[in-house]
């Protein structure tokens, strides 16, 4: 697999283990309207990009949308650039604007599990309200393998991000397509195209204990995407499937 990345472009690249992941695990099926969460940042934008860009390479019709939440601490999205790409990718925008920080209770501090939580759930409404059967988030191969070995480490569970989640409560599944793509891999996509310089980071984000576990596990990875991708397998079947 790596001899076959090095002769072939990173957007060939992306399409193709999309397009794997998808088909495989049957993240999308015929006639599925599909809510991207689209946050403006680089992993949300690449998996809008390669959704609509896989669309003649698989065999039935689905449909998409995007959705952005606004919230209350964050004001760095480039919304105009944000809705302007999705639009060149045939994907109609949404703008929801949620008071994150507004709804903490006295004496609580801000925290990304507190902003998660309150993301997700107003997605799961939306998608519910306005008939959307799947909801696509943009985490990557080496979100899955953080947040597992964060679990295991800090939690003492063996837990990891899984690429289909079917509500039992709902009529809507989480799908993650962009299980086998390695971060490196979307930060070229996005320079490729040309899409880096307008997305936002999260000023939470920055100080996640998620960089102490990356750098362990580029360590002992020696950050091999194929060793990333035997992990991945290693976790598959009662862990990445729900």
């Amino acid at each position: 697999m790596g001899r076959f990345f090095k002769k072939t472009g990173i957007l060939e690249i992306a399409k193709k283990l999309t397009v794997k992941t998808v088909m495989e695990r049957r993240l999308i099926q015929e006639g599925d309207r599909v809510l991207i969460a689209v946050s403006g940042g680089k992993d949300s934008s690449v998996l809008s990009w390669v959704l609509s860009a896989i669309k003649p390479a698989l065999k039935f019709n689905y449909e998409l949308s995007g959705l952005h939440i606004s919230t209350d601490f964050c004001a760095c999205c480039k919304k105009s650039a944000l809705c302007q790409r999705l639009q060149e990718w045939n994907i109609p925008f949404t703008d929801l604007f949620v008071p994150v920080i507004g709804r903490l209770k006295e004496g609580e501090k801000m925290n990304c599990y507190w902003c998660s939580t309150q993301r997700r759930t107003e997605l799961l409404k939306y998608a519910v309200e306005n008939g959307f059967n799947k909801i696509a988030l943009g985490h990557h191969l080496d979100d899955i393998i953080e947040t597992f070995f964060m679990n295991l480490c800090s939690k003492g569970t063996m837990l990891a991000m899984p690429i289909l989640l079917k509500y039992r409560k709902y009529p809507v599944s989480l799908i993650r397509p962009l299980a086998l793509l390695e971060e490196k891999q979307i930060i070229s996509c996005a320079q490729e195209l040309n899409i880096l310089k307008n997305i936002c980071t999260c000023p939470y984000g920055q100080n996640s204990k998620r960089r102490d576990i990356r750098t362990k596990i580029a360590d002992f990875t020696e950050n091999s995407g194929d060793t990333k991708r035997r992990i991945l397998k290693a976790l598959d079947n009662y862990l990445l499937e729900e």
